[in-house]
């Protein structure tokens, strides 16, 4: 069941920009966090990226000034709208990450930024599967959001947190073994790199 503040920040997005920055301190600022997932990865101006549930376009606008050909997909019709002014130098489609209106083996990287918390068990299943059938061969799932803390100094402040501004499903995110899930799928599997405190991980996967 959704909080109150979760509904507002949605509606506005002065609010939603100011917890994400706020969230953002623990990893060196909002800047870093959103690019946290590709920043090791070679990304070049004729690479095909998605920005799998881009949202405002947060991520977006720091993949733009990688490569010439980034799509964003987002469910959400007021995401779309805020992205195409936030950064339109990117493509937008609006469409469900479980069932991605796009052709199979079209990109070359899918990135996704605290995004997959927002899903039940099996839509999560269901969107491994469909990123695997949208990448390239040898393409690459990078991916940041939630992880159990390792440093129990952290674990206060992210209850706190998930409970103002989450669902039951961040909680289930911290007891799924992302690496495994995307395992399964045919994924050949970095060993996440965790940040905050553990709090949050970034795991890289390539399609075998």
């Amino acid at each position: 069941m959704a909080t109150i503040f979760r509904d507002l920040s949605y509606r506005y997005q002065w609010l939603y920009d100011g917890i994400s920055r706020l969230a953002a301190v623990s990893v060196g600022g909002e800047a870093r966090f959103r690019q946290l997932a590709f920043q090791d990865l070679k990304l070049q101006s004729d690479t095909q990226i998605l920005d799998l549930c881009c949202g405002s376009g947060q991520a977006t606008r720091f993949l733009v000034n990688f490569s010439k050909n980034v799509t964003g997909l987002d469910a959400s019709p007021l995401s779309i709208q805020r992205s195409q002014k936030n950064v339109p130098d990117a493509t937008y489609i609006e469409g469900f990450a479980e069932n991605m209106p796009f052709a199979d083996h079209l990109f070359d990287v899918v990135h996704t930024s605290a995004a997959l918390h927002e899903m039940q068990p099996e839509q999560l299943r269901k969107i491994i599967t469909e990123v695997y059938r949208v990448l390239k061969p040898g393409g690459i799932f990078t991916l940041v959001d939630f992880h159990p803390p390792t440093n129990p100094i952290f674990w206060p402040g992210l209850i706190v947190f998930f409970w103002l501004f989450e669902t039951e499903t961040a909680w289930k995110l911290l007891k799924t073994d992302l690496p495994g899930l995307l395992t399964e799928n045919g994924f050949d599997v970095k060993s996440p790199t965790l940040y905050a405190g553990g709090s949050l991980q970034v795991i890289q996967s390539r399609k075998i």
